[in-house]
């Protein structure tokens, strides 16, 4: 291994060493100012909930997914093996951590091939920055044999990483030709800083359908990559960005030409079930999910899945939803902090609170 690897390799394992010590987030997530309206009296049983969605061509049994983490390393090769094998036992779709280090240096390819070797029949998501050309797409899909592919946005995280990308020129004209030829779905996906009505009008008129808001409060790359930094001095980054839910608001108005997926500080079922009620088809996890592999094992993170989905069926009972439509149908109540952020960008809902 090059010295140009060597250093690749142990940025990533940095990633995880920082992520896992993110014990509790250090931003709100806003979905305690985003209500539920209790109804006392359900019109079916708990058996008959069907949570069951789509991402595109894509059908999920469940409204959930593990999303991008890691590969790059050694280390992170046993991580990903793991949450594969999660991935494939709980027929949930898995996508993989940045796929640049294997795009320059095939000596790394098998940390992100191993999540087909464990999950040959399952959904794989592969990821690439926008910064990768066409070919590079093509050859992560490849590599993996990919369902899916998701192109990471991440401005904050480049300009605070010291060794990061300085130049966005290309983003736009990259994502639009990958979409455009890719042949597969194109997932456009935040990594922690939201994404506003703006960035989803811009990313529509380039031709994307799927987008990932993964907004504020879960895994902090702001803090993760200020860590990195010899004098630690952009700290002050370190709430930037939007909640998922105030992006989910902003994104309302796209929801029905485009497909949203929600991820970033999901932690507890209910917030999954918030997520789907603001118009989100599918939710995702990183941290949570690496925390139960690394700390819990393989068969623990298969049961937290399974439960996971079966007390979110449960809470669409407390609100006599039976399906994922009907959730988008229920009365929600906004907590006037994220009431006057909607009224003020004059984000218009199209449902009855």
């Amino acid at each position: 291994m090059n010295r140009e690897t060597d250093l690749r390799s142990q940025r990533k394992d940095e990633h995880v060493r920082h992520a896992l010590d993110q014990k509790a987030a250090v931003v709100d997530s806003d979905f305690n100012h985003v209500h539920f309206v209790h109804q006392s009296i359900p019109s079916f049983n708990l058996d008959e909930v069907d949570l069951s969605t789509c991402i595109g061509p894509l059908k999920l049994s469940q409204p959930l997914y593990i999303n991008a983490m890691t590969g790059g390393s050694e280390w992170t090769r046993t991580i990903n093996s793991k949450l594969a094998e999660v991935a494939s036992a709980t027929g949930i779709p898995m996508a993989v951590g940045s796929m640049h280090a294997a795009l320059k240096h095939p000596e790394l390819e098998n940390s992100f091939t191993v999540v087909r070797d464990r999950n040959p029949k399952g959904l794989v998501f592969a990821n690439v920055g926008a910064d990768v050309s066409l070919d590079g797409a093509k050859r992560a899909i490849e590599l993996i044999q990919a369902d899916a592919l998701q192109i990471h946005i991440n401005a904050p995280q480049e300009l605070i990483m010291p060794e990061g990308d300085r130049n966005f020129r290309s983003w736009l004209e990259n994502i639009e030709n990958i979409v455009r030829h890719a042949g597969i779905p194109v997932i456009i996906k935040e990594v922690g800083f939201g994404m506003s009505w703006e960035t989803l009008q811009t990313l529509k008129d380039s031709g994307v359908r799927y987008v990932d808001v993964s907004g504020k409060g879960g895994t902090n790359f702001a803090s993760i990559e200020n860590a990195r930094r010899e004098h630690k001095d952009m700290d002050y980054l370190k709430n930037w960005g939007l909640s998922t839910a105030i992006s989910l608001l902003e994104a309302e108005p796209f929801v029905s030409d485009m497909s949203i997926l929600a991820s970033g500080g999901i932690k507890t079922p209910l917030d999954a079930m918030k997520c789907l009620a603001l118009g989100a088809k599918a939710v995702g996890m990183s941290r949570t999910m690496l925390e139960q592999v690394e700390y819990n094992g393989i068969e623990a993170a298969i049961e937290y899945i399974s439960q996971f989905h079966h007390q979110m069926c449960k809470i669409a009972i407390m609100i006599n939803a039976r399906t994922i439509e009907e959730i988008t149908q229920r009365p929600i109540v906004l907590s006037p902090e994220i009431l006057s952020w909607q009224k003020q960008r004059a984000l218009h809902s199209q449902r009855s609170r």
